[in-house]
């Protein structure tokens, strides 16, 4: 059971946060409990919503977006963030199971896209503070500076969606993945 309550519905939620949530529901058909628990505090929805919605404009293609949210989830200990990003990964990116698996591993089967992930795991483990090194290999993989600020903004708001249900412990809505190794 979730430590912080979690609004039933959306009618229970905060008003200034019942637009927010209702075009939630609009886009995924559900709205699922990370997205209720944080309409506690309709401004922390907005700015999640509104973040993510600016990078779904960017230069990342979902799948790598999703690769990066499995590698971060399992650093950050978030079986919550996992269990959501295995299921996205696998109904939405169209990732298979042995992507998933290295995603949750921290790399990616797919040459270019371990780039981005490793480079991901790194910015999470070292808390922002990678090498020169580190920041040559993700470049000379073929990613842009515009696509290096993109990862490490999906780093950021992985980590954000990551501590907020590590500890509010929302309750998981999708097919359940744990974490190999707690945080």
């Amino acid at each position: 059971m979730s430590r912080i309550p979690t609004p039933p519905n959306i009618e229970s939620a905060p008003s200034a946060a019942q637009p927010l949530l209702q075009a939630v529901k609009k886009q995924l058909g559900v709205v699922p409990n990370l997205f209720r628990l944080v309409a506690t505090s309709p401004a922390a929805l907005e700015g999640y919503l509104s973040m993510s919605g600016a990078l779904a404009k960017g230069e990342l293609p979902a799948p790598t977006r999703e690769r990066i949210a499995l590698a971060v989830a399992e650093i950050n200990g978030c079986s919550y963030c996992l269990s959501a990003h295995t299921y996205l990964g696998k109904n939405v990116a169209k990732l298979d199971d042995a992507e998933l698996a290295a995603n949750q591993a921290g790399g990616s089967l797919d040459p270019k896209a371990n780039a981005a992930v490793r480079f991901a795991v790194k910015v999470t483990e070292q808390r922002g503070h990678v090498s020169e090194a580190d920041l040559k290999a993700v470049k000379d993989a073929g990613y842009s500076d515009a696509q290096v600020i993109e990862i490490v903004q999906h780093v950021a708001l992985n980590t954000w969606t990551n501590y907020i249900n590590v500890v509010a412990q929302t309750d998981i809505d999708f097919p359940v993945v744990k974490v190999k190794a707690a945080a």
